[in-house]
């Protein structure tokens, strides 16, 4: 298998980390060198290695501020 090649452009924020270190964050990230797409996945605390996630054009992620911005967050606790 083929390496993934990965470069972190922009580091928006950090939505969690669990008890090994890894972070749960919102970036801009280019893989193999494309252009930089928002990114939202698991990463080792070096940055070096990555969990699943997933990416979003700029539209893929307005659209999903919309369908959050509806949601009621009382209602899940």
């Amino acid at each position: 298998m083929a390496d993934i090649k990965f470069e972190i452009t922009q580091s928006i924020g950090t939505l969690s980390e669990n008890a090994k270190g890894w972070t749960k964050e919102l970036n801009m990230v280019s893989w193999n060198d494309r252009d930089p797409k928002y990114d939202i996945r698991e990463w080792s605390p070096d940055h070096s290695r990555v969990g699943k996630g997933v990416t979003l054009t700029a539209d893929e992620l307005a659209e999903l501020k919309e369908l959050l911005k509806d949601i009621d967050l009382d209602s899940f606790e």
